[in-house]
């Protein structure tokens, strides 16, 4: 298929993970190797950038700071949750795309962001407008079908259960078999930060701790959690559970949410340690219970980032340039894993409405048959993942992260009316 001139837009979507800004790095070095690619264009804030007409140059920006993008947490280019839900928002991205000549669109997000980049490039399609859109897999959650795992994933459960590891020493030393300590991790629809926490537990220890995990797959059965805790302290000084945040009820109901939504619809989250805990403790008389919340730090702990994690977030990026100048449209990158004995991955294509809105599960035959442990078929999935550390540079103690110059790109259009 011959090459398609014009420029590059590159926009970041949905809650940040430690790695996403490797995937623009990857995508940022991979375009500037192609001539048909002219301008390379970063949207501010993601979509809602797009509409506001917010793009910088990243050509322009010096290539220490987009190497230095390999290892910076957040979002460099900004992000946003916003829905476009009128016709009028579309035609607005296609305008502003038109205006800037922008061929090449790659949005690095989640399910309802592979839904966003599928419908701007039907609208393309329709209007007979050249544009060849991939979408970049990015989740924490690990939710997105199609892709063995999502960049982002790995670092967010080697933090966790470096965190478990660490607050187990502590629960060890201030434990007499009168204490739980819960740990509560994010988790919408899908266990998988969760089921991560079992990495903690060393081979061959298989009452090391976290001793119970709660995953929104199975339903929450208090009787059966309690009898489980009350084993454990029997034997060990402390009980120590994580729990997803989407935890549910065996009416399907989550433990504890708010009754806001946000732009998509989705339920806030937030509470099922503390609803654990006081479930737990009316069951449990004399038992302290302690809850910790690591909150946004699971998506954004560099320090404890996993190197495979990065470097695959890197590859996506490239891969998702290559597909673009080779003729692909409306897809999304996805890893696959090798078949080997040895760890590997290579990058393949999905179509981006087979990604978009879909939720992938912890596969039920990797949940303990009592559902509150993982049995070898996850730890043998995750373990290659979290592999090697990510090399930060340091100035004075402290690690140094990417900080974009963020040259705007000249306004063309009238301001955007929402």
């Amino acid at each position: 298929m011959a090459e398609l001139v014009g420029n590059v837009l590159v926009g970041q979507s949905g809650g940040p993970t430690s790695v996403i800004n490797a995937s623009v790095a990857g995508i940022i070095s991979e375009a500037l190797n192609h001539e048909c690619i002219e301008e390379v264009y970063g949207a501010l804030n993601g979509v809602l950038g797009i509409l506001h007409e917010d793009l910088i140059d990243l050509a322009a920006e010096s290539q220490q700071q987009i190497r230095a993008l390999r290892h910076t947490p957040g979002a460099a280019l900004g992000t946003c949750r916003y829905k476009l839900k009128k016709q009028a928002d579309f035609e607005r991205v296609l305008e502003v795309f038109k205006t800037h000549n922008i061929r090449y669109f790659f949005y690095i997000g989640g399910n309802d962001s592979q839904d966003t980049a599928d419908k701007i490039s039907k609208l393309a399609q329709q209007q007979g407008y050249e544009l060849r859109v991939i979408g970049v897999p990015k989740t924490i959650d690990n939710d997105l079908p199609a892709t063995d795992h999502c960049p982002g994933y790995a670092s967010a459960i080697k933090y966790i259960a470096s965190s478990v590891r660490e607050l187990s020493c502590d629960s060890e030393a201030m434990g007499q078999g009168d204490l739980v300590s819960i740990v509560e991790v994010m988790g919408r629809s899908a266990g998988w930060l969760a089921a991560g926490a079992a990495l903690a537990k060393r081979r061959d220890h298989p009452n090391d701790p976290p001793h119970l995990i709660l995953l929104p797959e199975v339903p929450f059965n208090q009787e059966k959690v309690v009898e489980e805790i009350k084993r454990v302290l029997k034997r060990e000084k402390f009980c120590q559970i994580v729990v997803a945040e989407g935890l549910v009820d065996s009416d399907g109901n989550y433990v504890a949410a708010d009754a806001k939504t946000d732009a998509f619809g989705h339920a806030q989250l937030g509470g099922a340690g503390d609803a654990l805990a006081d479930i737990l403790g009316q069951s449990l008389p004399g038992v302290k219970i302690r809850v910790a919340k690591p909150g946004l730090l699971q998506r954004c702990a560099a320090h404890a980032g996993s190197k495979t994690d990065a470097e695959e977030a890197y590859l996506a990026g490239q891969a998702a340039v290559e597909a673009a100048i080779a003729g692909h449209t409306d897809k999304m990158v996805t890893l696959v894993r090798g078949d080997g004995e040895n760890y590997t991955c290579e990058t393949g294509l999905t179509p981006l409405a087979d990604v978009a809105n879909s939720v992938k599960k912890l596969p039920r035959e990797w949940i303990s048959e009592e559902g509150t442990s993982m049995n070898a078929q996850f730890l043998r999935y995750a373990q290659p993942l979290i592999q090697g550390e990510i090399p930060i540079p340091h100035d004075a103690g402290l690690p140094v992260f990417a900080r974009l110059e963020k040259h705007r790109a000249d306004k063309k259009l009238g301001a955007f009316e929402s």
